[in-house]
Parts: C-alpha cells; structure tokens; sequence
C-alpha cells in the first residue's frame, strides 16, 4: 500500500513506462490474437489495460475516460497513444486531487473496503498481470518482445549470450 503521492508517482512512472514498450511493440495485425479461441484477443487485453485506469474514478479521482468506446480498436497505434494519454492523467489527477492523508482514506468497492493506497498498489499490479498475459500471445503472434524486467531470450541471443533456460 502507498502513504506516499511521490512513491507511487516513482513507481507508476516506471510500470508505466513498461506497459507502453509493451504496447508499441503491437501491430494492428496481431490485436486478433487468442491464446485459445472464445477468449479475449492480444487487442482486448491491451484495451482492458487502457479503460481498466478509468476505474480509479470510482475512487474520486476526476480525468477523461480513454477515447473509443468499450470494443477494442483495430489500430495498435492508437491503443497506445490511448494508454499514454490516460496514464499520465491518472498520475496528474493523483498528484493533484489527493494527498499522503488520502492515501490512508478508504472506500467501499465491490462491498469491500479498499485504502485509496492499496487501490493504486492494485492498479499497478493489475497492469502487471495483463502485461504478463500480452507478452505470452505477442510470442504466439511472432512479435519481439521487449524487455521489460530483465532481457528476453531475443535480447540475449542478439548479445551473442547463452539465454538461461
């Protein structure tokens, strides 16, 4: 949990900045796809990922809802001009409308009661997961990864190094 507008404004900075690497590194042809079929494409995750920030409103944050609609768009460009865009006003209208105090207020979601500092550790984590599930259907789609924690077997391989099995 967060008690601190800066140390999320430190960590957000840096997950963000992974999840739009993550983002670029789409083409418009492999939004359709699936790891098995009926389930969500590459391109719903990625449009999850986007409007999921939105949900912070629920919190009493104030910013705009991405640009689209609900469906996914067919354009990888635009879900991560999207998913920059959004991200920066979320951590503006944190920065702004909030404070360390409100970190420590909590509100009822779902019945349950969430610390505002555990919601935005939630975010972060919640972005983590889907950029998990992305990079699997992006090596089935032939995309390069990017690296996002550590180097991939590609970036390993192009070094001339042995990738760790």
């Amino acid at each position: 949990m967060f008690t601190r507008i800066e140390d999320f404004a430190a960590e957000w900075t840096n997950e963000a900045e992974l999840t739009a690497s993550v983002l670029d590194a789409l083409t418009d042809d492999s939004l359709g796809q699936e790891v098995i079929e009926g389930r969500r494409t590459l391109g719903q995750i990625a449009w999850h990922l986007v409007r999921s920030l939105h949900y912070m409103t629920t919190l009493g944050l104030v910013f705009d809802e991405p640009s689209g609609g609900e469906e996914a768009p067919a354009s990888a460009e635009h879900i991560a001009s999207e998913y920059r865009r959004i991200s920066r006003d979320l951590l503006h209208a944190v920065r702004t409308q909030w404070n360390d105090e409100t970190l420590r207020e909590s509100v009822e979601i779902h019945k349950e009661v969430w610390p505002n500092g555990g919601s935005l550790h939630y975010t972060i984590m919640h972005q983590s997961h889907h950029r998990g599930q992305m990079t699997i259907l992006m090596r089935q789609a032939n995309l390069r990864l990017p690296d996002v924690y550590g180097p991939t077997y590609d970036t390993w391989s192009e070094k001339g190094l042995a990738p760790l099995v």
